[in-house]
């Protein structure tokens, strides 16, 4: 009975679906990719063997989604206590989110949580092996006229599972729970 009650559930790949989380039916490897971490530096596959990595495609500007997701891993992380999950921040936004900017910005929800981002060939490199889009979409007036005060980025909203081979392993659509974060990375550990 206290073994039921105080062990970490192990949740199929079933019922992680019914709560958004997508396992792939075979993991794809990534492929080399260099990056450049919010400490300056180099960030490549190789730093994503070892742990589980959950990472979020997002730029420091974003209004709403960015903020949000990252509260929710940050929260995730604090629940797990675990140096086997690594959060990691990829930029989408390099012409504004620099070193400074994109280390406050991810260690912000978690100390331990790395900041990386590249030009945005790289960065778009990275992002096609694990299925993310993103796009810079220029503001417009009122009147439909350029607006050259700024602009937005749009992109994708899941969070991205890499396995400790470095392999994308699946994600999770949006509107992520921190519950759900440490639901994936507890069933997703216990059976890899």
């Amino acid at each position: 009975f206290v073994y039921s009650v105080v062990r970490t559930p192990i949740l199929s790949e079933e019922a992680l679906r019914e709560q958004g989380v997508f396992i792939l039916p075979r993991p794809r490897e990534i492929g080399a990719f260099t990056l450049e971490t919010h400490t300056d530096e180099p960030f490549t596959v190789a730093d994503l063997e070892g742990k589980w990595t959950f990472a979020f495609f997002g730029f420091t500007n974003c209004p709403d989604i960015c903020p949000t997701t990252m509260a929710v891993m940050g929260q995730a992380r604090r629940n797990l206590g675990s140096d086997a999950f690594q959060g990691l921040l990829v930029s989408v936004d390099p012409e504004r989110d620099t070193a400074e900017v994109l280390g406050n910005y991810a260690t912000a929800f978690a100390p331990v949580f790395i900041g990386v981002r590249g030009t945005n060939a790289e960065v778009a490199g990275f992002a096609q092996q694990v299925n993310v889009a993103f796009a810079k979409v220029p503001l417009t007036r009122e009147d439909g006229s350029p607006d050259p005060t700024g602009y937005l980025v749009d992109h994708s909203a899941n969070i991205v599972i890499i396995n400790p081979r470095g392999h994308y392993h699946g994600f999770i659509k949006y509107p992520q729970q921190a519950d759900t974060i440490t639901a994936a990375f507890q069933s997703l550990s216990a059976n890899f």
